[in-house]
């Protein structure tokens, strides 16, 4: 469990990560709204590797920052034949716009509705902010985890965890 606390600390924030899935544990599968389609499932990727990254918001400073790096890399992700998702809470309307306008060639899946169902199913889904949490998880071709990470909403993870994730996978 991790304790936030407020700049004048009066009030204390808790939020858990206790639920999160863990490196052995298969992903659940999901359809969700995509960017770059009608919809996206998660067993239409089954073969191989996908990494899902859990945002905060479309419109942020650091998700900005995230996913504009991981668009950069993503020659790298797809040299080891990876799919790159990113997944948040926000509508497919503001994705749509979001994507467009930082030039993001990866698709966006809306956690719209039921809002934040699939980060919930990951264990990623901060109830008092109505945002998943700033997430990471490595699925081998098998949709099993084989990495993930959890960073506070206000850091960017990077991108060398995953690129380690996937060199491990040996693909």
């Amino acid at each position: 469990m991790r304790r936030l606390f407020r700049s004048d600390k009066t009030e204390q924030i808790t939020t858990t990560t206790d639920n999160v899935l863990q490196p052995g544990a298969h992903a659940v599968d999901f359809t969700l709204p995509s960017t770059q389609g009608d919809v996206l499932s998660l067993s239409d990727l089954r073969g191989k590797p996908v990494i899902l990254t859990f945002y905060p918001a479309d419109w942020s400073p650091v998700c900005g920052d995230q996913l504009a790096l991981y668009n950069d890399v993503l020659p790298m992700f797809e040299d080891y034949g990876a799919q790159l998702i990113g997944i948040s809470v926000d509508g497919i309307w503001s994705h749509r716009a979001y994507a467009e306008a930082r030039g993001l060639s990866f698709p966006l899946l809306a956690d719209f509705e039921p809002k934040g169902a699939v980060a919930c199913a990951f264990g990623v889904y901060d109830a008092q902010k109505g945002t998943c949490e700033r997430a990471l998880f490595v699925l081998d071709g098998e949709g099993v985890i084989r990495w993930n990470h959890v960073s506070p909403s206000n850091i960017n993870p990077g991108a060398a965890g995953i690129l380690a994730a996937l060199e491990a996978l040996g693909t």
